[in-house]
């Protein structure tokens, strides 16, 4: 069965977390994702702490189904073989700061002469103009300045210290959309035959997720305000410690799920205090059947090494074992969204350094072995063996 994305090729030149996940995304639903680094590797290969197969765990996370390429862009024949490419891809993925690009002679303009159907995203904290544009940004800067940062604290206490979100959804969030868009340009592609360019910043995105904006933008009020002035109806939710030390997460709020937590508590009336007083006399699974028998909504709050062997995600083959040529078996989540004529699937690791660099360069660029053999001793290609 064909892949949504079979017949596309993307270049790409991301790195971290912002720009793989993009590009992976991409790869899962069937484009060729050739993902290009120095010689000497991007700097999300390059990582200090845990290192498994001589790379991260994140690495190995936001870089699967992609093919690797490497490339010195800072020379004149890596520049020249990078634009050969051009000529024969659909997408240019870059997660650069801002003027970097175009200060290697590889802005939109030089692309687009390359190829006129060429789709240029350029991702970016800021945005490639605006006051804030030159500024240097990461997922918790997006997270901080958006306003998530401060309500995650605000959720706790509105008086204290504002909190990180887990994980970097300050980077997945706009990786996601900067995903969409891509998309979205090839379908406008497919109408017109026209490229175009992509402008994606982190701040603007994770704005675009913060809904307690138009909430101020209504009321004149922080939700936490909100709040205080206009107290939430009856029922119960919230996080709950059992018995055993662990904790679940009810979400008891519509109309027919309060009705159903009287019914199992034997109440006309529900509170957090009573539903928090009954937990606590249960373990965590006898909690969650408990509930999920009363048909309220609740779910145990997992560790990370709960979440893998969850039956329901088990049986939505959420999970997939691949070889690794360095570190070995992995298991790793596969593509979420189920398409039913065209779906996505993951089916190779991250690659290593330089791994296809004979494939892309004899398959696209009809580059003879000896041709190779000249770059990899000039530095410009680099293979790990």
């Amino acid at each position: 069965m064909g892949k949504v994305l079979d017949d596309i090729r993307v270049l790409d030149l991301t790195h971290v977390w912002f720009g793989p996940w993009c590009t992976m995304m991409l790869a899962d639903l069937g484009a060729e994702v050739i993902r290009i680094e120095p010689p000497w590797g991007a700097i999300d290969r390059i990582a200090e702490g845990a290192l498994f197969g001589g790379v991260s765990y994140t690495f190995h996370h936001l870089n699967l189904n992609k093919k690797d390429l490497t490339l010195n862009l800072k020379t004149a024949e890596g520049l020249a073989i990078f634009k050969e490419l051009v000529k024969r891809a659909d997408v240019v993925v870059q997660n650069f700061s801002p003027g970097t690009m175009e200060r290697l002679g590889l802005g939109y303009d030089v692309l687009r002469e390359l190829n006129p159907g060429i789709i240029y995203a350029a991702l970016s904290g800021f945005g490639q103009y605006g006051p804030y544009s030159p500024r240097g940004s990461y997922a918790a800067v997006a997270e901080a300045m958006s306003g998530h940062t401060r309500l995650t604290g605000d959720k706790v206490n509105p008086e204290g210290p504002p909190i990180d979100m887990a994980q970097a959804l300050g980077d997945l969030g706009p990786g996601t959309m900067a995903a969409m868009s891509i998309i979205a340009a090839i379908r406008y592609r497919d109408k017109t035959g026209v490229g175009q360019m992509i402008d994606v910043a982190q701040f603007d995105c994770m704005v675009a997720y913060n809904t307690a904006i138009t909430g101020y933008t209504l009321s004149g009020m922080k939700p936490w305000e909100m709040r205080k002035k206009y107290p939430g109806g009856h029922g119960a939710g919230g996080l709950m410690q059992t018995k055993d030390g662990g904790w679940i997460r009810i979400a008891a709020f519509s109309p027919r799920a309060i009705d159903n937590l009287r019914k199992a508590i034997g109440s006309d009336e529900v509170n957090r205090e009573m539903v928090e007083k009954m937990m606590a006399e249960m373990t965590r699974d006898e909690a969650v059947d408990f509930l999920v028998k009363a048909k309220v909504p609740v779910g145990p709050v997992y560790h990370v090494n709960e979440v893998v062997e969850d039956p329901q995600l088990k049986a939505r083959g959420m999970f997939v074992e691949l070889e690794h040529p360095r570190a070995g078996r992995i298991k790793v989540p596969n593509f979420p969204v189920k398409l039913s004529e065209t779906p996505g699937e993951v089916i190779s690791a991250a690659p290593l350094l330089g791994q296809d660099n004979r494939e892309i360069l004899t398959g696209i660029l009809g580059y003879t072995e000896e041709r190779i053999a000249e770059l990899e001793r000039a530095g410009i290609i680099y293979t790990e063996r």
